[in-house]
């Protein structure tokens, strides 16, 4: 997930929407402006216009989490 990554971002102002399968490492996370997502659907939702997005991921995995990630994009922002 990149958690040294986030607690960086918090740690100059930034609020951070987290999301992970692994869920002991979002809970690791969460707190003072970071929120926790359960699912790649709620991470959409729990982020703020401008919306902007970072994956990290297994080069494996991520043409097929984008195509996923991008279904609930055009939802949330239609």
């Amino acid at each position: 997930m990149g958690a040294n990554l986030v607690q960086r971002l918090v740690r100059d102002g930034h609020r951070c929407v987290v999301y992970d399968v692994n869920v002991a490492a979002v809970e690791k996370l969460a707190g003072e402006r970071v929120v926790g997502a359960s699912s790649l659907e709620d991470l959409v939702a729990k982020l703020d216009a401008p919306r902007a997005v970072w994956l990290m991921l297994p080069a494996a995995i991520t043409q097929d989490t984008l195509n996923e990630l991008i279904q609930y994009w055009i939802t949330t922002t239609s």
